[in-house]
């Protein structure tokens, strides 16, 4: 693996940079994005964020005071992507075969890169996003701090999860230092709710499986359920981690339908189980508390196998 110094070095030498982030963008793809283009931009350099998704509405005020700049770039960073098929198109057609920096905390990281700068022990992609920017002599502006901030606090369930370190909290206090309103952005991530999203969490709980003796717990999200609750990608945005918080569940699987017989697998876990290793023997990642992959088949295929596989883990096959 490379060196942060040497990710810092070629970031600045580089002079048109274009950051990329993940399918289905999240807290911590979009904070790390917005703060490294700050960063980059602070020290005279043309920086832009790229997803090949739209990003959510309540992600909005990343991008505040932050045009968009229709540049061709010399130097392609890639942020909390563990695998270039992570960048959909049109962004893996563009960049998927020059992409120069990558900057993840997935163990599953699959190194596609030039230089490749992989933690899985960071909480989230934006604690190494931090570090960079230090390392790059990057004044910590209000704007940086809140998008550091968000992608902490999501990827980490506004820390309750267990990849939760001494360092992430050190991290938020030098973060929350610099004024920005942090119970906010906990308010707009995790207590704000549509009720478009309260219909979706209603039918979800009325999917609910249980396996290996109440376990493991399943939940679908098909395609008629988002078009008849009207349901956008924010409502749906949280709903995987569901499953796991049922008593005595110690892995919780969410399938949600994408279309063309393909279903997608969000799952978590509780110590002792690892997701990232169930996700891997169909192709997937993540880390050993949250980690996914996609099946090709229909929803009853999808579902058993999956469960065979978590069964086998859980030793109740």
């Amino acid at each position: 693996m490379d060196s942060l110094e040497s990710a810092a070095a070629a970031l600045l030498r580089a002079r048109r940079i274009a950051v990329l982030c993940h399918v289905s963008p999240d807290g911590d793809t979009l904070g790390s994005a917005c703060a490294l283009c700050r960063g980059l931009r602070q020290l005279k350099k043309r920086a832009v964020v790229r997803c090949s998704d739209p990003v959510g509405k309540k992600f909005g005020y990343l991008f505040q005071s932050l045009p968009d700049d229709s540049l061709d770039p010399d130097y392609v960073a890639a942020v909390d992507i563990a695998d270039k098929k992570l960048f959909g198109e049109p962004l893996l057609s563009k960049y998927g075969g020059k992409t120069d920096l990558c900057l993840d905390h997935h163990p599953s990281n699959t190194g596609f890169a030039k230089l490749n700068y992989i933690d899985p022990k960071a909480a989230a992609t934006c604690e190494i996003i931090f570090d960079l920017l230090r390392k790059m002599e990057v004044r910590l502006t209000k704007p940086i701090a809140l998008a550091l901030y968000t992608g902490i606090t999501t990827d980490t369930g506004c820390f309750r999860y267990t990849n939760v370190t001494p360092r992430t909290y050190r991290i938020a206090a030098d973060l929350v230092e610099t004024g920005i309103d942090a119970p906010e952005v906990n308010r707009v991530m995790f207590d704000t709710k549509s009720r478009a999203r309260l219909e979706m969490e209603r039918r979800v709980l009325d999917s609910i499986r249980y396996d290996c003796g109440g376990k493991a717990a399943v939940i679908r999200i098909t395609r008629k359920m988002v078009s008849e609750t009207g349901a956008s990608e924010d409502d749906l945005d949280g709903l995987s981690g569901i499953p796991r918080e049922i008593e005595g569940v110690l892995i919780g699987i969410t399938l949600r339908e994408k279309g063309s017989g393909e279903w997608k697998v969000s799952m978590r876990a509780r110590r002792p189980a690892d997701a990232s290793r169930i996700c891997a023997e169909f192709v997937g990642g993540g880390h050993p508390g949250a980690a996914g992959c996609s099946l090709h088949m229909d929803g009853d295929e999808a579902e058993r196998r999956i469960l065979e596989a978590v069964r086998k883990a859980l030793g109740a096959a």
